[in-house]
C-alpha cells in the first residue's frame, strides 16, 4: 500500500543522500583515486533507485520518475557533446605542438628567480591549456616540485603554489570537465560563465600572485637551478617543431570566445585547425606514432578519439605528452548521467525541494542564499568526498530557489566553482585532496594553509555576494544572452 502524495518529510528526503555519502564514503576508503572508475557512478545509482523506490512509496507514478530522469540527461546532453569535443581537441593539440609549445615557453618566459610565483602562473597556464587540475599536477607539478626541493623552499608553500595555479586554471578553462559540469547543471552558456566567472577568479589570483610574490622576497631565492626546467625544453625541441605561430591556435579558440562564438563550434574548430598543423608541422611526431597505429590517418583519428602518448625518455614528460582523447572523457560523462538519474529521481520525489526549503527557509536575501549554496557546496565536498557532486547536488537543489529570486543561473554556477570546485582540494579524504598529496608528495593539511586562491576564491565570491557587486539578474538579461534554460 503506497502513502498520499503529500510533501514528503525532512528525514524520508535525505535518507537517499546519506546513504549516498556513506556509499561514496567507503568507495573512497576502498578504491581511491579508482572510485571515480565506476564505484562512484554505481553508488549514485543505488542512491537514485532508493530515491525512486521512495518516491513510488509516496505515491509518484514510475512514469513520471522516468520523464523527470530524462529531462535531467536531455539538460546535461550539451556539456556531454562539449566534453567529448574536449578529448578530441586535446588529442589533435597534443600532436600538432600546441601543448608542448605552450609549456615550453610557460616555462622559458617565467623567471625563476621569483620561482614561488612563476610556478603559480606557470600551472596555472597549463591547466587553462590541458583543462586538467590533476593532470597539470601530476606532469608539471611534479617537475616544479622537485626544482622547489633543489632550491630548499618549503614543500607545502611550493604545493600551494602548483595547486592554487592548478585551480585557477581548471576553473577557467573551457576544456576543464568540472567547468562544463558547472556551466551545465545551472542551465548557463558555458563562456558567460567563465566570463562571469572571471569577475571573482582573477582578483583572487592577482591576491595569490602578489602573496607569493612577495614571500618569494623575502626568502630570497635567487640563486635558482633551472636544469630541470631546460630539459624539459630541450626534449620538447627534439621531439616537436616549436614555434610561436602554434601559439595562433590557442589565441584563435579565445578570439571565437570573445566574439560569443558558441562552445562546440569553437571547440571543434580549434580541433581541427589542430589535426591541421599536425600535418604540416609536426611530421616526424606523426610518423612516429603511425609505426604503432598503421598509417598517418590512424594516427590522426587515435589523437582524436583514443589514448596517445608521445615517448620522450623523461616519464614526467612522458605523462605530459599523453593524452585520452574522447574516450578519457567517459568516467566524466558516465559521472554526469549517473549524477542526473539521482538527481532527477530526487527531484522527482520531492525530496531536493524538501532539503532545499528547510536550506533556505531562513534565507531573506542574494547574499543569503549565496552563502547557503557554498556552505552546502563545502558539507558536500566533506561529506561526500568529490568534488563533481559538490557541483551537480547543490546546483540542481538550489536552481529553482536563484530563479525564483530573479538571480540569473551564472550566479549560482560561479558560486559553485568558486565554493565547491576550489575547495575539494583542501579536504584530506575528498578524491582531489587524497590525489594531490599524493602526486606532489606533500599531505594535504600541509599545503592547505599555502593554496591561497583556494582559500581566497570562496570569500571573494561571499564579498561580491555581501557588497551586492556585479549580480546579474534574469530580468536584466538581453533578449539574445546565451543562456540555457533548465528544465523545470
Amino acid at each position: 500500500m503506497t502513502a498520499s502524495r503529500t510533501t514528503p518529510s525532512l528525514f524520508m528526503s535525505v535518507i537517499p543522500l546519506l546513504v549516498l555519502f556513506a556509499l561514496l564514503g567507503y568507495n573512497v576508503a576502498v578504491y581511491g583515486d579508482d572510485s571515480l572508475s565506476g564505484a562512484n557512478q554505481s553508488a549514485l545509482i543505488i542512491a537514485a533507485a532508493l530515491a525512486a523506490a521512495l518516491g513510488l512509496y509516496r505515491g509518484e507514478p514510475w512514469s513520471e520518475i522516468q520523464d523527470k530522469i530524462i529531462d535531467n540527461i536531455k539538460a546535461a546532453t550539451p556539456a556531454v557533446l562539449i566534453l567529448l569535443m574536449v578529448g578530441a581537441l586535446t588529442g589533435s593539440w597534443l600532436i600538432s605542438g600546441i601543448v608542448p609549445a605552450m609549456i615550453y615557453y610557460g616555462l622559458q618566459i617565467f623567471s625563476p628567480t621569483f620561482f614561488i610565483a612563476s610556478a603559480c602562473l606557470i600551472t596555472a597556464i597549463a591547466a587553462v591549456v590541458i583543462g586538467s587540475s590533476w593532470s597539470t599536477s601530476a606532469t608539471l607539478g611534479v617537475a616544479l616540485m622537485s626544482i622547489g626541493y633543489a632550491m630548499g623552499l618549503n614543500p607545502g608553500l611550493v604545493a600551494g603554489a602548483i595547486v592554487s595555479g592548478a585551480y585557477f586554471g581548471d576553473k577557467m578553462s573551457p576544456l576543464s570537465d568540472t567547468t562544463n559540469l558547472a556551466s551545465g547543471v545551472s542551465g548557463v552558456d558555458l563562456f558567460t560563465h567563465i566570463r562571469y566567472l572571471s569577475l571573482t577568479a582573477l582578483p583572487s589570483i592577482a591576491v595569490t600572485l602578489l602573496i607569493y610574490f612577495v614571500l618569494g622576497l623575502f626568502m630570497g631565492n635567487d640563486a635558482v637551478n633551472a636544469d630541470n626546467t631546460q630539459q624539459y625544453q630541450n626534449l620538447i625541441d627534439e621531439k616537436f617543431w616549436v614555434s610561436p605561430l602554434l601559439l595562433l591556435v590557442p589565441v584563435g579558440v579565445i578570439f571565437l570566445i570573445v566574439k560569443k562564438v558558441a562552445a562546440l563550434p569553437a571547440l571543434f574548430m580549434g580541433a581541427l585547425v589542430g589535426v591541421v598543423c599536425a600535418i604540416l608541422f609536426q611530421q616526424s611526431v606523426l610518423a612516429e606514432l603511425a609505426e604503432s597505429t598503421g598509417g598517418l590517418y590512424q594516427s590522426v583519428m587515435q589523437a582524436l578519439y583514443g589514448s596517445t602518448a608521445i615517448v620522450s625518455g623523461d616519464p614526467v614528460l612522458d605523462e605530459l605528452l599523453s593524452t585520452g582523447g574522447m574516450a578519457g572523457m567517459l568516467n566524466t560523462i558516465w559521472l554526469i548521467l549517473s549524477a542526473m538519474v539521482f538527481g532527477g529521481a530526487m527531484e522527482a520525489g520531492g525530496f531536493l525541494a524538501r532539503i532545499t526549503r528547510a536550506l533556505i527557509s531562513r534565507v531573506k536575501s542574494d547574499a543569503g542564499l549565496v552563502t547557503a549554496t557554498g556552505a552546502t557546496c563545502f558539507v558536500t565536498n566533506v561529506s561526500a568526498s568529490d568534488q563533481y557532486l559538490s557541483i551537480v547536488v547543490p546546483g540542481r537543489m538550489f536552481t529553482e530557489a536563484y530563479r525564483k529570486q530573479d538571480l540569473a543561473p551564472q550566479n549560482l554556477s560561479r558560486t559553485l566553482e568558486d565554493t565547491g570546485t576550489v575547495t575539494s582540494v583542501l579536504v584530506p579524504w575528498n578524491t582531489c585532496g587524497a590525489y594531490h598529496a599524493s602526486v606532489l608528495g606533500v599531505a594535504t593539511l600541509a599545503y592547505a594553509p599555502w593554496a591561497f586562491f583556494c582559500l581566497l576564491s570562496p570569500a571573494m565570491t561571499l564579498i561580491f555576494a555581501w557588497a551586492r557587486i556585479r549580480i546579474a539578474r534574469v530580468s536584466a538579461e538581453p533578449a539574445d544572452a546565451a543562456v540555457i534554460k533548465p528544465s523545470s
